[in-house]
């Protein structure tokens, strides 16, 4: 009798043991969507100036830099790597972008090896908004510069010119299995406080909510912590990990430039992030991406390169590039 007792107890332990897995775990995995809302790198082989297969804005100029005189140095954030590549190949003479090496080659931290000497960097936010401030860039293209960074250069003594060149969404996404295609202003900020916690609150499956964050200091949390007011989760459920994922960027980051077709934009208060409704100001969370140079920049093709890019040939090259004119 007791031998089956121990036999009846240790199958109970067994079965309660694949239960709890099963409930905690396996349950919430069956048609998890999280896998593709996973952070991604730009292939910057693809926005190469002066090579003749790049995915650049050709669109023409009559701005010309010449050989000897001085030529702007230019960096920016990964989502607009499109943006500064098309402006060298479109504004600078052949031969200004160099290669540690001789050639371009990926195998590095950023996809990137960039002779010092280049007048393309791609340090990306953190790294080359420092370097702007430091003075070794001359202009640098971004999202507005997130507070700490403002600090920085003021820290350093530096006062900064931020000039808006384009429109561009801020926009949520999920995997293409979620059944929720759009969510309200006071859903995505209820999710990302931790008042909604479950898809099923927000008319999807009855499963955990896993809101996604971004490097500090990089364009799209500076913009997400400004959307948030100030007010945002500092830590997750972490049984989060095994429900749905919601991640953020910019629109044409994450629809042209990393493009993945598991994943889709989420329209807000009942409007997709097009271009046409960033035009027409129906969208609700757009922004100004910006050119920033230093003030006391006093090379004559800074201010000009500059002026150039807010002119109708500037605008149209900007459209081009996939993101939305000022005008």
């Amino acid at each position: 009798m007791k031998k089956i007792i121990v036999i009846i107890l240790i199958i109970a332990l067994f079965a309660g043991v694949n239960l709890f897995i099963y409930a905690t775990i396996t349950r919430r995995l069956a048609n998890n969507f999280s896998g593709t809302s996973q952070l991604k790198m730009i292939d910057v082989s693809r926005y190469l100036p002066f090579e003749a297969d790049s995915e650049l804005a050709r669109t023409g100029s009559s701005l010309k830099f010449e050989e000897g005189e001085y030529l702007p140095v230019l960096d920016g954030a990964a989502a607009l790597v499109p943006v500064y590549a098309s402006v060298i190949d479109n504004c600078y003479p052949e031969g200004c972008v160099t290669y540690e090496g001789g050639r371009f080659s990926d195998d590095n931290y950023y996809g990137e090896n960039f002779a010092p000497d280049s007048v393309m960097q791609y340090q990306n936010t953190i790294r080359g908004f420092n370097a702007l401030v430091d003075g070794n860039v001359d202009l640098f293209f971004t999202a507005h510069p997130s507070a700490e960074q403002l600090e920085y250069a003021n820290d350093k003594g530096v006062e900064l010119k931020l000039v808006p060149v384009g429109l561009e969404a801020f926009v949520f996404f999920v995997n293409r299995g979620n059944p929720v295609d759009g969510l309200s202003v006071s859903q995505i900020r209820s999710i990302y406080r931790g008042e909604i916690k479950n898809w099923k609150e927000v008319g999807g499956a009855n499963k955990l909510i896993n809101p996604l964050t971004r490097v500090e200091g990089s364009g799209s949390q500076t913009m997400m912590e400004k959307f948030m007011e100030g007010n945002m989760i500092k830590s997750r459920d972490p049984l989060a990990v095994f429900g749905g994922s919601i991640g953020y960027s910019f629109r044409f980051y994450l629809s042209g430039m990393v493009a993945d077709e598991n994943v889709k934009m989420l329209s807000v208060n009942g409007v997709f992030p097009s271009a046409e409704n960033i035009r027409n100001g129906t969208y609700p969370i757009t922004a100004s991406f910006y050119v920033v140079y230093r003030a006391d920049d006093t090379a004559p093709n800074v201010e000009r390169l500059v002026e150039w890019l807010l002119s109708p040939e500037g605008q149209t090259m900007i459209e081009a590039c996939g993101y939305v004119s000022l005008s």
